[in-house]
């Protein structure tokens, strides 16, 4: 899926939502555990019931990995449901790859050639040469990690050089010399707030992946009003707030509850920026 093709999506449903798919079989309504594949019985039903009302979808890959063949296979079955069923909804393999050049290209071939997603999260700790293989696939994006949510991000990603240049904003900065805003999206926290001002200084066109707006305590409200910019520029994921809105019977119906809450405050928000 290209920029353009992105946007006209936001601007047609109204939304920047993305979808989580973090499915934990500890977590699902436990009428679902009689199923033969109830990872992909869990995520056909929470995607039926929100895809009127999202952009996106993010399946972790650690969710699934953690299963083995039987999970891959449950990925696989779930990336195929999408293409097949909801051929315009963006579609992000959470994985954060990154190695050197060979291995990135095989990670690349995996995700892009195999599972034919749209786009794929990477580290960029090891620089340019592990970047840059997932750049050379027409109509796919790279998802480069810059600020993180968690707590642990204050570890490395704000520490501040000699001239004051913090490593998230060199990140930002050396990396558009390899992608640009039709190629590479970043990761920026949702907890980050007005950071989100400094970031676009320094990128004012990419799209943004925000994760942490719900059970983390981002606001979407702050989100928007310092990091949309003219073609909104920011898909905003949303997991545990969604899917595990209910562990009852109703748990696809109350899915669709919170994800159309949230698509009516985005709506809300692309109209103040006249979108």
């Amino acid at each position: 899926m290209n920029r353009s093709e992105l946007v006209n999506q936001i601007k047609t449903k109204r939304s920047f939502l993305c979808v989580g798919l973090d499915t934990d079989l500890k977590k699902m309504p436990e009428h679902l555990l009689k199923e033969e594949d109830p990872i992909f019985a869990f995520n056909k039903a929470i995607i039926d019931a929100t895809a009127d009302y999202c952009v996106s979808y993010k399946p972790n890959l650690a969710f699934y990995e953690a299963f083995g063949v039987k999970g891959l296979i449950s990925f696989e079955k779930t990336i195929k449901y999408l293409k097949d069923n909801y051929p315009n909804h963006f579609i992000v393999a959470d994985a954060k790859r990154g190695d050197i050049g060979n291995t990135s290209a095989m990670y690349a071939r995996t995700f892009f050639d195999e599972y034919d997603v749209d786009s794929l999260t990477v580290a960029p700790y090891m620089g340019e040469d592990s970047v840059t293989p997932f750049l050379g696939y027409e109509g796919k994006w790279v998802i480069l990690l810059a600020l993180t949510s968690n707590k642990g991000s204050h570890d490395f990603q704000l520490t501040e050089d000699n001239n004051g240049e913090r490593l998230f904003e060199k990140v930002l900065r050396t990396s558009q010399n390899w992608g640009n805003a039709d190629n590479m999206m970043y990761v920026i926290g949702a907890t980050q707030g007005r950071m989100f001002e400094d970031i676009r200084k320094i990128v004012p066109n990419h799209f943004l992946l925000v994760p942490g707006v719900g059970a983390q305590g981002g606001s979407l409200e702050e989100v928007c009003k310092y990091g949309m910019n003219k073609d909104c520029g920011l898909l905003v994921n949303s997991s545990r707030g969604i899917i595990y809105a209910s562990k009852g019977e109703d748990f696809a119906e109350q899915a669709a509850k919170n994800a159309k809450e949230l698509q009516q405050q985005m709506n809300k928000e692309l109209e103040k920026f006249g979108i």
